[in-house]
This record gives structure tokens, C-alpha cells and sequence, in this order.
């Protein structure tokens, strides 16, 4: 599971076990995840057991589960193969996990779709080395569809700049030409790395990644950009959360993995055609 996905898993389980639905429940976690993914499980040690999933059951397609491994279990809900499931492309992240362990989303309170679970449980770290008050430009995503194109990257760093007076820390390009004003956010490799460099902007831009369930965690305002996905499945419960959806032509909805060279031209096509529209919306954001 990626980062966000984690996020939002975990805010999931965590509405189902506050809701009194799941007492107790043991969260058996893949092996092959990024080590800051493995990071934030721990975090929720306080309404989840947790397990690692033995050896040759993280692969993908995922093989059966063994009875060693849910034998003594009255329940066991597989979701290892989400990113696959017909019923996850198309309708709200959190929906989706909250179905899959038995809840009906439309009898969830608002707050519990948010992600309410992580601020309480993490201090996020202030990021050395940057400025005290700084905006936060996040152009890069775990995969290659969801990244911005440097050319647009030049072009929102520019729009960052003209409209609003504030330093930019971006995770992407520095660069050399924006007399001072555009700081390289570090490497960061420590979950509360991460969430301090979100915690402690003002304001966020980002492409579509985990970053905008970060911003959500510490009512950080954020303007996410969408291509691959429709915006109300990733960011509907963030009241602080504005959106630009990109109209990409030809592809499927919900494309999670790229298929062709193809694919990623018609990605990157809507970033031109959609600019004029993203421009108008980044406007707003940065000068409300």
C-alpha cells in the first residue's frame, strides 16, 4: 500500500473500531511496504493489534491466505488486492474501506471520513533548514501519471510567486532562477518528517498523492490537482481542500497503473489543455 492509501485505510478502521464495530482489531500489514508506510502503523497501536503478514504473502497478485495465518480469527477481511477490486475505481477511497469492513458510509459522521486519526497521535517534526512561514508546492506522486510536467512545474512555482509574498519550499525543481524566493524541501525519510514539513505550511499545492490527506490532518489549506481520478474520490471530506481535475482524453477512469507510453502522453496533453482553467483556480486559492 502507498502512503495515502495507508492514511486512509487506517482512518477507516479506526471510524469502524470509535463506532464500536471493530473492538479490537488485529491489522496484519504487508512486509513489502516503503519504510516510511511501515512507520505509520505503529501509530495506531492504540486501537489496532498489529502483525506482519509471514514471508511470500506480500507479492502481487496475492495468494490465498493460509489457516496459520487466519485460523483463531472469528473475521477476516482480505483487502491486499484493492488497487485490483472493480469495486474500488470509481467511488471515494474512504468508502470503499469503510464497506470493506462492514460500515455503510452514508450513516458515517462527517468527521470520522476526514482523516481525524493521525494529528492526535504524531508531533510533527519542524523540517531544519527551512523558513518559518513558507507556502508548500508538492509536484511529485509515487506514480508517474500523477507527477507534474517540469514545464508546468516552472509555470506554478511562477503563479506562487506573483501571488503571494511568502517563500515557496517545493519537493520538486528548485532551480536557480526565482532570486531566493524557491527553497528544495530535503529528502525526507521519517514519517513525522513529513507530516512537519505539511504541519507547518500555510498553504499547499499539490498533485494527487498523500500529501492533501496530510494537509487534512492539521487543517493545512491545500489545492490538489487531479488527472487520472475525479477529485471527490480522493479529497471529498476535506473542507480546507480546493481542486483542479484535468480533462485527460482517452483513458479510463481511475487508471491506476500506467499501461502504454501512450497513457502517459495523454496525461501530460491535459496538462496543457487544462491550464488555463488550473491558472484561474491557483489564482484563488493563493490570493484568498
Amino acid at each position: 500500500m502507498s502512503l495515502g492509501d495507508s492514511i486512509i485505510g487506517l482512518q477507516a478502521l479506526f471510524a469502524a473500531h470509535h463506532l464500536g464495530q471493530l473492538p479490537r482489531p488485529t491489522l496484519i500489514r504487508r512486509t513489502d511496504c516503503r519504510p516510511m508506510v511501515r512507520a505509520l502503523y505503529p501509530l495506531a497501536a492504540d486501537f489496532a493489534e498489529l502483525e506482519d503478514l509471514p514471508a511470500g504473502l506480500s507479492t502481487t497478485p496475492p495468494p490465498a491466505l493460509p489457516d496459520s495465518v487466519i485460523s483463531g480469527f472469528a473475521r477476516v477481511i482480505d483487502i491486499r488486492d484493492f488497487a485490483f477490486d472493480p469495486e474500488f475505481r470509481g467511488v471515494a477511497m474512504i468508502d470503499f474501506f469503510l464497506r470493506r469492513l462492514g460500515l455503510t458510509p452514508q450513516h458515517i459522521p462527517p468527521a470520522l471520513c476526514r482523516n481525524s486519526w493521525l494529528a492526535p497521535r504524531l508531533r510533527p517534526c519542524r523540517v531544519s533548514g527551512l523558513p518559518q512561514h513558507y507556502v508548500l508546492f508538492c509536484p511529485r506522486a509515487s506514480m508517474a501519471q500523477r507527477d507534474v510536467p517540469t514545464w508546468a512545474q516552472r509555470r506554478i512555482l511562477r503563479l506562487m510567486l506573483d501571488t503571494q509574498s511568502l517563500p515557496v519550499v517545493t519537493q520538486g525543481d528548485a532551480g536557480a532562477a526565482w532570486g531566493g524566493r524557491v527553497i528544495a524541501a530535503p529528502t525526507l525519510e521519517r514519517i513525522d518528517d513529513l507530516c512537519g514539513l505539511v504541519a507547518h505550511a500555510r498553504r499547499i499545492v499539490s498533485t494527487d498523492t498523500a500529501i492533501p490527506h496530510l494537509a487534512d490532518a492539521w487543517s493545512v489549506p491545500c489545492h490538489a490537482i487531479f488527472t487520472t481520478h475525479r477529485p471527490e474520490w480522493r479529497v471529498r471530506d476535506y473542507p480546507q481542500c480546493s481542486t483542479t481535475a484535468l480533462p485527460v482524453q482517452g483513458l479510463p477512469d481511475a487508471l491506476e497503473f500506467l499501461r502504454s507510453e501512450e497513457d502517459l502522453q495523454a496525461v501530460q496533453a491535459a496538462w496543457h489543455e487544462g491550464w488555463p482553467g488550473m491558472q484561474a483556480d491557483l489564482e484563488r486559492f493563493l490570493s484568498s
